[in-house]
């Protein structure tokens, strides 16, 4: 596997984010003006798109978000979540971050807490589905 940044949101990330986020979990408001600032990962399998997720600094939180992390369909089991979240974090640490956050969903709040994030806020919804904002210390 390979992943390749970018600075706009490329064709292959916006397929996996809509086969995941619109088609198999129903979000109606998937991209967004962040999505125009956003550093984007994708994953490859040889020429084959696998996972994304994108970062991007959050002056509200004053740390480095990471979202929209979602792996396609047949790449499912393989931790290739996983292995895109430390890829951000790689990145992140490189661009001099010290403090990462998610929007997570409930339901993966243990996907996360496995790598190392905590929860830092009460339960909101987005879109009607509950997530939780987590964080980690990369110092």
């Amino acid at each position: 596997m390979i992943t390749k940044r970018f600075t706009s949101l490329p064709d292959d990330a916006r397929r996996i984010r809509t086969e995941v986020f619109v088609e198999e979990q129903g979000f109606k408001v998937e991209f967004d003006e962040t999505d125009n600032t956003a550093v984007h990962l994708v994953m490859y399998d040889g020429d084959t798109a696998a996972a994304v997720c994108r970062y991007f600094f959050d002056k509200d939180h004053g740390c480095f978000m990471i979202g929209r992390v979602a792996v396609s369909k047949q790449y499912r089991g393989k931790h290739l979540g996983s292995e895109i979240m430390k890829e951000a974090e790689k990145f992140i640490v490189a661009d001099g971050g010290t403090t990462l956050a998610v929007s997570a969903q409930c339901r993966v709040r243990e996907f996360y807490e496995k790598l190392g994030y905590t929860a830092c806020s009460e339960e909101y919804l987005d879109e009607y589905c509950p997530h939780i904002l987590m964080s980690k210390n990369v110092q």
